[in-house]
């Protein structure tokens, strides 16, 4: 049985689908102006695996992740650059898109960009003003009435006027109340824009995911998410804009997944402890970087530091040595490690359990390897079975092995095989001081050498 953590109800559910075995799902992605940094990473890593986990548990999902392409920081930073927000926001799609791939992350089943729904965004605001819960303001604006719907601020369980306080809530004379918020922009000169009942503008934020979700997965679905800081206004804005509209129920289950701090302060340019993905994988396999995200449960913060990032890496090293030169069987249909692995999915995709079931199979793997070969081999399959349920243990383990992190002085696999070939010369020429001094040299740079009967194979540390 599916239990999931319910934003909306603040306690943990029973999952019950509207359609029997069937899960819409929709997620909030990215404001596409710049390169994805950690906390991107973070929501895109859960819910890549909230989706993965889902269809390991035989539901037919369908996952829907929008792209912002029209928003103020587009128009400001393509202005900035020189350039057309299609072109910037192309390339940065491209971008993210290669970032996903790296990270190990499946493509979502529909990516919808809100350039593509316009006709809908404006439906959607021609209704909510026929019905009276959207007013044009002086300044040509489309507002959306928060005081109209009734129902507001119940994803934050707060009042309405509970939530302005301290909130970042843009104030005009426009607005009839300080909660109104935007539908409808009018256009500036020079600014990308589509017709309107309106005028000539472009939509505000909300309204977007709003109609982007609703029409590719119905009035009423089961599953939104997104990050922890789209709670308030965004998805709250979404539920009062949607219900209106359809005079139906938007969404079963909310999920939020937990902030990404820095050396334990919140991650911001203006403190020097930002980092995009790109950055960081520079530095460390990206198979590093997910590890952390998934070694945490989706809803707990996660400090991001070096010291973080090591302890994933020798984490995953663990995986890794027990697969490294051991063939796989056929994966059985039923065991106790599925049965347990399984079990802490079904508790609101309790990962960290899993990950525990996963040690727990390498151990007995690695015990089999002097007592059983057929079971060692039965041990493998079920533990990269498994482990590809949460997106680990895809690389070859020889490979994860000697490239976990990547030196910042460039040193690569090429010329620590030819080190290694230079010491083994150096040894048969009893040059032992020299093969001590290359010895060392790696290990300077991070790569410790193991010598056995086969030869001398290498990880980095």
């Amino acid at each position: 049985m599916l239990r999931i953590y319910n934003t909306l109800t603040g306690q943990k559910e029973e999952f019950k689908p509207i359609v029997e075995g069937k899960i819409g799902m929709y997620v909030c992605g990215n404001t596409v102006y710049d390169f994805c940094h950690i906390g991107h990473a973070r929501a895109m890593i859960s819910f890549d695996v909230i989706s993965r986990i889902l269809r390991h548990l035989d539901y037919d999902l369908t996952y829907v992740r929008n792209i912002t392409d029209v928003d103020d920081k587009i128009i400001k930073r393509a202005a900035e650059n020189g350039e057309l927000p299609s072109d910037l926001t192309e390339r940065m799609i491209e971008a993210q898109q290669e970032d996903e791939k790296a990270l190990g992350n499946l493509p979502p089943d529909r990516e919808p960009k809100a350039t593509e729904f316009m006709q809908e965004i404006i439906n959607m605001i021609k209704t909510l003003v026929d019905k009276g819960f959207a007013y044009q303001g002086d300044s040509g604006d489309v507002f959306y009435r928060a005081s109209r719907f009734t129902d507001y601020g119940k994803l934050n369980n707060r009042k309405l006027e509970e939530m302005l306080a301290g909130a970042r809530v843009e104030v005009t004379e426009s607005k009839e109340h300080p909660a109104d918020f935007v539908l409808w922009k009018p256009v500036k000169e020079g600014e990308v824009h589509w017709d309107s009942p309106w005028g000539k503008g472009r939509p505000g934020w909300h309204i977007e995911c709003s109609a982007m979700s609703t029409n590719c997965l119905g009035d009423h679905f089961d599953i939104h998410g997104g990050g922890p800081d789209l709670k308030f206004p965004h998805h709250e804005n979404e539920i009062a804009q949607s219900e209106a509209v359809t005079g139906k129920d938007y969404v079963n289950y909310w999920m939020h997944c937990g902030a990404v701090r820095v050396n334990n302060e919140k991650m911001s340019k203006s403190l020097g402890n930002f980092f995009t993905i790109r950055e960081v994988l520079k530095l460390y396999n990206p198979e590093v970087l997910r590890y952390l995200m998934v070694s945490s449960h989706y809803r707990s913060p996660i400090d991001y530091s070096d010291q973080s990032l090591n302890d994933a890496k020798v984490a995953l090293e663990r995986l890794y040595n027990a697969l490294r030169d051991q063939s796989c069987s056929e994966i059985p249909e039923s065991s106790d490690y599925r049965t347990r692995f399984t079990a802490a999915l079904n508790d609101d995709f309790n990962t960290p359990v899993a990950l525990s079931v996963l040690f727990d199979l390498v151990r007995d793997l690695n015990k089999a390897k002097t007592e059983s070969a057929e079971l060692a081999e039965t041990l493998a399959a079920e533990l990269t079975n498994l482990a590809s349920v949460l997106g680990l243990l895809y690389q070859d383990a020889d490979y994860f092995l000697k490239n976990g992190t990547f030196d910042a002085e460039g040193i690569s696999a090429d010329d620590i095989e030819k080190l290694i070939e230079e010491r083994k010369q150096a040894r048969k020429d009893k040059n032992f001081s020299r093969s001590d001094e290359i010895r060392d040299l790696l290990a300077e740079k991070g790569i410790e050498l193991l010598d056995s009967r086969e030869g001398t194979s290498w990880t980095r540390k």
